[in-house]
């Protein structure tokens, strides 16, 4: 039996999300189905981060176990002929056997997109969030610079009540405007909780509009009350760009090696 490591990459325009659930279509069934048929036994993916419906991924993480005696490294050219265009296998390769995409140390990048002019680029609707007035990113950094660092970002989730550390580290938040009117959010940190992302980018979309002054970012932070913040934007300006595992790309130095996986804890980073 081996552990093979997958990096997805999606377009979650068609999908209910990451998560396999009654109401529609989710990218792990997806996959689920494919390796089945492939591999001609019941196989299901573990998946690191559950996205929402509509939220897009150049590089989730999913795992599955298998005895077939194929290489790791060509399960992403086998699974990108049976998967539909809008799923792609960006990497495959073998993990420790107690290797688990959740439960131990990452580092998570997410992008917020925003379309920001007068009127809205029908070729831009899925992969951003269209807004109309005008945003001063200046003071959307000055904002966002209240949120860097280890804090309680209480106020900045939806709740869940199985989560009971809502304390999380940013270590980065870049934001900038590109030639075309798209305003990108970038986002770094060691685990995100339900919603968070999309509401710093709803929060910091009322700095940049003047419904607040930077400084009330760090006044929402310091009150742990989710209605304090901005709404939730939306999820079609959301990519979650990539999962890095530090303490096993450390170790592993082109080898296989075992990790010793921390507490368990679940990020619950639906985004």
């Amino acid at each position: 039996m081996k552990r093979v490591k997958l990096t997805v990459a999606y377009d979650g325009t068609n999908y209910c999300g990451w998560q396999v659930q009654p109401n529609g279509l989710a990218v792990q069934e997806v996959l689920n189905r494919c390796l089945s048929e492939f591999l001609g036994t019941e196989t299901e993916v573990i998946g690191a981060s559950r996205t929402d419906a509509g939220v897009h991924a150049l590089g989730n993480v999913a795992v599955f176990d298998t005895e077939a005696r194929m290489p790791a490294e060509k399960f992403s050219y086998a699974l990108n002929t049976r998967l539909p265009q809008d799923i792609r296998i960006q990497d495959s390769c073998q993990v420790p056997e107690d290797f688990h995409p959740r439960f131990q140390e990452t580092i998570k990048t997410y992008e917020y997109k925003i379309y920001n002019r007068q009127f809205p680029d029908p070729t831009k609707r899925l992969y951003t969030y269209f807004y109309y007035y005008p945003l001063d990113v200046q003071k959307m950094r000055q904002g966002a610079g209240y949120l860097i660092g280890e804090h309680d970002f209480k106020s900045f989730s939806t709740y869940k009540p199985e989560v009971e550390n809502t304390v999380r580290t940013i270590y980065e938040l870049d934001i900038h405007r590109s030639e075309d009117n798209v305003i990108t959010i970038r986002i770094r940190g060691n685990g995100f909780l339900y919603n968070m992302v999309r509401i710093i980018a709803g929060t910091l979309i009322r700095v940049g509009g003047g419904y607040y002054p930077p400084e009330h970012v760090k006044e929402i932070l310091e009150g742990k009350n989710r209605e304090l913040a901005g709404e939730t934007a939306r999820p079609e300006g959301l990519t979650l760009v990539e999962i890095r595992y530090p303490e096993w790309e450390a170790k592993k130095d082109g080898h296989l090696v075992s990790v010793d996986p921390l507490p368990q804890k679940d990020d619950c980073d639906s985004d």
